[in-house]
């Protein structure tokens, strides 16, 4: 579910008034103070490292932040295999930016691609079992630049699609047709409603992954679905891709490579660097390069980064990263379970169901004066009545951090009268 930011542009710098007879400006004061009275305005609050602990800074809007000296256990990143400090990926990012350079320096299209991207991309086939991979500058960038490109006449849509995946049908000006969350019987409602159509193309995109509860999509009965229809599949693996079956996602786990035209997922969470990526057959990334103008009019992704995300994806298919991380995650959602804590979903995302905005929002400041960061997720992002902390640990979290963790959640429970 998209968040709905709004913000001016004045290009000569001056200031743009509201008192004028005639103002063609933007007055955000007043959405401003909105968000503020619904509890729903956000600060950035910048760390100090990238890892499973680290030092915060209050907001601190244009002046520069200054961290404080408490370090703090983090308990809410996507970094899951927590490979940003790994040695083998940063030794991988250095060497790229020794031998190939800083930045791509131009789009793909120019002269921005490089041997590095096409490594990484090669390995992305290979874990996706597709014929090729294409790598955008950000995940974002990937669905937006596929689905315009594609121009489906219509899109069926999870209801719990991450917001890239809303903005994307607007941007494609496809007719959207969302059905009910994970219900694979709502979708074949929807398709069947339709079938008459038959001069439409069909776009039928999911999650595999849900990023704030951790559910997973009804992948094969989507298959069947989009089979019986001649509908095109598209799978968001990017809470998924790293964590399972040699690398792979929620696809490969599930053994559908063969049954889904269209894999996509990010470079920036289990992968820990920054970037998308699609992966298809031969035809599907030719006319991506060819069409999708988020690929043909962007600076490539940084040799650095497709490097680390390389190291990255080989790590996470020899080592025991994985191994670790789902031992934690275990351990985790049982503990939180057995204190009192409703914890749905099934994955390395743990949410916290707390309903009541205004014990999430004590309870998430509770654990962060306890030096506990799992951070509090609101509408837009979660429907209207619903609110849950998403707790994230990571293969890196040890046994004194996961104590630690569960100390605090049962202290500032009990402090809150939540337990």
């Amino acid at each position: 579910m998209s968040e709905d930011f709004s913000a001016g542009d004045d290009r000569t710098g001056s200031p743009r008034g509201t008192d004028s007879p005639t103002s063609h400006g933007f007055d955000l004061s007043d959405k401003l103070a909105e968000r503020e009275r619904r509890d729903l305005l956000r600060r950035l609050s910048p760390a100090n490292r990238v890892a499973e602990r680290a030092q915060f800074a209050p907001a601190a809007g244009s002046a520069l932040p200054v961290v404080d000296g408490e370090e703090r256990l983090v308990l809410g990143a996507n970094n899951y295999l927590g490979l940003t400090q790994d040695e083998r990926v940063q030794d991988a990012a250095v060497a790229a930016t020794e031998v190939v350079g800083t930045g791509a320096g131009a789009s793909r299209l120019v002269t921005g691609d490089t041997l590095i991207h096409r490594d990484l991309e090669h390995r992305l086939a290979e874990t996706s079992a597709t014929d090729r991979a294409l790598v955008f500058s950000s995940g974002y960038a990937a669905i937006q630049g596929t689905i315009s490109a594609l121009g489906p006449d219509v899109v069926f849509s999870d209801a719990n699609n991450h917001a890239s995946t809303i903005d994307a049908c607007r941007l494609a000006g496809a007719e959207t047709v969302v059905y009910d969350h994970c219900d694979a019987a709502d979708l074949a409602s929807r398709m069947r409603d339709r079938e008459q159509a038959d001069d439409e193309s069909w776009l039928v995109v999911t999650d595999s992954v849900f990023s704030v509860d951790g559910d997973i999509a009804p992948l094969a009965e989507l298959c069947d679905l989009a089979e019986q229809y001649g509908a095109w599949l598209m799978v968001d693996e990017a809470h998924a891709t790293g964590l399972y079956e040699d690398g792979g996602g929620i696809v490969q786990r599930e053994g559908l490579s063969d049954r889904i035209d269209i894999q996509m997922g990010t470079l920036s969470k289990a992968l820990a660097s920054q970037g998308g990526y699609v992966a298809g057959s031969d035809e599907l990334i030719e006319y991506l390069i060819n069409h999708a103008r988020s690929f043909a009019f962007s600076t490539g992704l940084a040799p650095p980064s497709a490097a680390a995300a390389a190291e990255a994806l080989h790590v996470s298919r020899t080592d025991d990263c994985r191994d670790r991380l789902w031992r934690n995650v275990e351990y985790l959602r049982e503990e939180l379970d057995d204190m009192g804590y409703r914890v749905p979903g099934e994955t390395q995302i743990i949410p916290v169901r707390v309903d009541d905005r205004t014990d999430a929002l004590a309870l998430g400041e509770e654990l962060y004066e306890q030096g506990v960061v799992a951070p509090v997720i609101r509408p837009p992002s979660v429907p209207e009545g619903t609110t849950r902390l998403r707790v994230a640990p990571m293969a890196t979290h040890s046994a004194s951090d996961l104590a630690t963790c569960l100390d605090a959640f049962r202290d500032a429970g009990r402090e809150l009268g939540l337990l």
